[in-house]
């Protein structure tokens, strides 16, 4: 079962591609920052995940979880990924388990593994010869805050899965672009995720049968250095697109 879904942040870039492919798709209820610009088609409402009685009234009712929210800036600083990434995540699988939801989809970010581009592989890990790839076994290498903010939500989700059962997929997501992906940028092509392949990863999510996951979420592009091997297996993940394509 996966009706009805809670998608936390809505609002952002990453809420509005799932929404572009699958808004018919589920019974959606939405949680927004701030109050959306145009009504939404579905139910919603405005909170906060770090407070207690706006995360409980999200998750009432609901089924499935795609968390999104938080501060989404690489240079956010401490207090702020504290507060609403790491203290935020923990409410959510706190109603979570309380509620007896099933499965919780965490965006994770390229940026729990961001520092394995600070040493001597790049640029070449960034071309279409290259076959390095990380595929979601390695411990996380965070290149800032906000990094360690999302490792920490991934490990969070283990405890929640180990501890209460609930099915946990965390996606390690790359550069997600509205249209063509950024022309005459290396690391760009390498990371695009376009908003189809990420309606689609995210449906994958909500309906593959899995325990505890952690997958990467790019286009198929020619230049990566993220295995999506892991996401087609486990997952069923398979992306349309690829960022060669608009070179």
């Amino acid at each position: 079962m996966v009706d009805p879904v809670l998608l936390t942040g809505a609002g952002g870039s990453v809420g509005e591609a799932i929404l572009s492919g699958l808004s018919d798709s589920y019974e959606w209820k939405l949680l927004f920052h701030s109050p959306p610009r145009e009504e939404p088609e579905h139910e919603y409402l405005v909170g906060d995940v770090i407070d207690d009685d706006d995360v409980a009234e999200a998750v009432s009712g609901v089924n499935s979880i795609i968390h999104l929210a938080g501060d989404p800036r690489p240079e956010a600083p401490w207090r702020s990924v504290l507060t609403n990434n790491i203290d935020g995540t923990q409410k959510l699988y706190e109603a979570a388990i309380e509620e007896g939801v099933e499965k919780f989809v965490f965006a994770s970010s390229n940026h729990a593994v961001g520092a394995f581009e600070t040493d001597e592989r790049t640029p070449e890990l960034y071309r279409a010869d290259d076959d390095f790839r990380l595929d979601g076994t390695e411990l996380p290498r965070p290149g800032n805050l906000y990094g360690v903010s999302k490792a920490t939500g991934e490990v969070m989700g283990r405890y929640y899965h180990d501890t209460y059962g609930i099915a946990v997929c965390n996606l390690r997501i790359g550069n997600l672009t509205k249209g063509h992906p950024p022309i005459d940028y290396e690391r760009g092509q390498a990371m695009w995720l376009s908003y189809r392949d990420c309606a689609h990863l995210h449906q994958c999510a909500l309906e593959a049968d899995y325990d505890f996951e952690i997958c990467y979420g790019i286009s198929d592009n020619d230049r990566k250095y993220y295995s999506l091997e892991r996401a087609r297996a486990v997952l069923g993940y398979e992306p349309q697109d690829n960022s060669a394509d608009h070179e």
